[in-house]
Formats: structure tokens, sequence, C-alpha cells
């Protein structure tokens, strides 16, 4: 099969979608590997280290997307959108439940639309999301704590406080891979940590591997209301696999916190936990409502590319080569936790939490294959 890389277009993006170890593992399984000349130069590979290992490197990214499969990082941009075609397979994050556009795209142009966030185990893992989560969730204390400097329009607090003085307050809504990757890095810190969920046996399971040294809270309204209230850094980590992110946090209970607090979004790329929230960029990452500091960057990882790359290719890999050396209609029959990442397929929306959101209809993958 032929797989392309195509450089990452999105703002500030410096990730890429396969690492040369990864390249030379599918070029040694016969497969032709098309890597856009500087896809990989924001990570620290060369068009060299990639040449090196087999891979054919392209001119331009018109080359790299005629490939029978492409992988990326993020999802296509609109200056992207010419490159969609019918028997294209796209394997990459599209988290279409936040993004009509492209996935009317998508859909008109037949492509079939893998997914790597709705990816799904037997056991509801979702094993390409992971990586990625757990960058952010550890991300978003490190950027909390930034804007929480003065200069940086914040309230002036150090994280972790010192002896004598009380610690920041940091509540995260979410107990998933995000939020308990947040909690580990501002516990670290020295912080004073509440994390809240739904899932009660989640919070049993936090209390008990951090040993009662964060507040684990049961999610209703009133009790987010009282905990944003008293946060000096709030972190959305909220998710609904698949599905555009619930508004847990109200435009009143923002109104509520005191000047110079941050909130730090990371759900924003599935619509956003947050009432105040809009996706941002790494060129212009936080905006104010009431005095409050949000940043709600898209592509979080982004700016720790070297790490990210790694982690993404790791993951993405066995799949990538599942899916070249048995095909693509082949490997979602047979497997079905890729099955669950086909979000579009010859036209149909193919995932139920995006049809649903959009009002579309949505056709089953088996009634396809």
């Amino acid at each position: 099969m032929i797989i392309g890389v195509p450089k990452e277009v999105k703002d500030s993006e410096y990730r890429v979608a396969m690492t040369p170890g990864g390249v030379k593992h599918l070029v040694d399984h016969g497969h032709a590997v098309l890597v856009q000349s500087m896809a990989g130069d924001g990570s620290g590979f060369s068009d060299a280290d990639f040449a090196y290992v087999g891979a054919t490197i392209v001119p331009t990214a018109a080359d790299a997307w005629s490939a029978d499969l492409v992988v990326k990082v993020k999802e296509p941009q609109a200056s992207e959108y010419g490159f969609l075609r019918p028997h294209l397979t796209l394997f990459t994050y599209l988290h279409l439940a936040a993004a009509e556009t492209l996935t009317r795209a998508l859909q008109e142009s037949k492509v079939m639309g893998v997914a790597y966030e709705t990816v799904e185990l037997d056991n509801g893992q979702l094993p390409l999301l992971t990586p990625m989560s757990e960058v952010a969730g550890r991300m978003s204390v490190q950027v909390g704590a930034y804007y929480l400097e003065r200069m940086n329009g914040g309230r002036g607090k150090l994280l972790g406080g010192v002896p004598g003085v009380r610690p920041c307050d940091v509540v995260i809504i979410g107990g998933g891979m995000v939020g308990s990757n947040a909690a580990q890095i501002a516990l670290g810190m020295g912080a004073s940590v509440v994390i809240i969920d739904l899932n009660n046996e989640r919070l049993r399971y936090l209390d008990e591997v951090y040993h009662g040294r964060l507040t684990t809270l049961s999610s209703n309204p009133l009790t987010i209301a009282e905990a944003v209230k008293r946060a000096d850094l709030l972190i959305g980590a909220v998710l609904v696999k698949g599905a555009k992110a619930p508004r847990l946090v109200t435009r009143e209970m923002i109104g509520t916190m005191k000047p110079g607090s941050v909130v730090v979004d990371v759900a924003v790329d599935q619509g956003g936990c947050i009432e105040t929230s809009h996706p941002t960029t790494h060129s212009n990452p936080t905006f104010e409502v009431d005095g409050v500091i949000h940043y709600c960057v898209s592509n979080m990882p982004g700016a720790v590319p070297r790490t990210s790359t790694y982690a993404l290719s790791n993951s993405t890999l066995p799949y990538i080569l599942r899916l070249a050396n048995h095909g693509v209609m082949a490997s979602v029959g047979a497997d079905g936790a890729l099955a669950k990442g086909v979000n579009t397929c010859q036209g149909h929306i193919t995932y139920a939490a995006v049809a649903e959101a959009f009002d579309l209809d949505y056709t089953p993958l088996a009634d396809l294959l």
C-alpha cells in the first residue's frame, strides 16, 4: 500500500504523524511511504532521517495526499479539503461532533474517515486518544501555572505555595485520562486538588491511587458551581466518546471566580465543557471573560511535538500496519476497535454521535462492509 504523511498545516502544529522508526517498520513490510518535505522538521526529524529508512520525500502536499492511506495528526483544515476524494482513507484525529463543515466535506467527498479518538477496545479504552490525553492533561497544569503569574495576567499565585502560604486551588472537571494526568502534575507541584466526576467508581479508584491526597466530588451542578467559585485554576477534562462535550460550567459560574484566575479547557477540541470557551491557537492562546483568563488551544500537545510525535506514533503504528497489510475494508471488518474508528464511509456517516450532533442520517458501518 502507498501511505502518505503530509506536513501539518494547523496553526503552530509541529507534530508529524510518523517517526522514522515507524516508516522503517512499514517499508520493511513492503509498503511505500510518501513523506512531504519538511513534514518532520518541527519534531526534530529531517528529510534525510526519513529518506535513510526508505521513505520517498515528496515536494508538495498534493503528492503526499495522493496516497491510498493518508495518516495525519490533526483534522484536515479548509486548505486541505481539495485533497479529499473517493477511495481515500484518512487516519487522523477528526473530532467531527464539533466540526460540521469538516463532517460534510468528508461525507461529500466519500472519504473513509477513521478517527483516532473513536478507535475503542472491548474494555472501553481509547488507545489512540490516550497518549495525547496524557500529554494534554500534564500540560494543562504547567500552562495554568504560567498564566497564574502576575506578568501573564494572573492572580500572582505560585501553584504550590510555600511553607506558611496556602497553595492554589486546582479544580478538575472530569476524572478520565486527561483529568488524572492533570491531577498527578498538580499534586506533584504542591497544589490543593479537587477532581469532579460522575462515575463514583472512578472517584474511588483515584482516591485509592493518590492515597487521599486529593478531594474527590461526585458531579452535580451545585457541586461544580461551589468548586468553580473557589478555583484558582479550573481544568476542563470532560470526554464523551466521539460526541460533543457537555457544557458543565456556565457563564454564571465563571463570573463567580476571582479575577486573574485561569481556565484551561482541554475539551475544547470536542466543543468544550465550559460555556465561555472557544477554540484558540498557539499564536493567540488566551482571552478573558469576566477577568478570568481562558486558555483553549485545541491542539495543546503540538507545543511539545518531540514528545507528542513519539507517543502518538507508538500507539498508531500497529493500526496503520494492519490497515496496510490487510486492506482497509478487510481490516475494519475484522477488527472491532478499528471499526468503531470509522466515522465516514462512502458518503455515509457511520458514527452515531456525529450524525446526531448535526441531525444527519446515520448508517451502521456493517451495512456498508
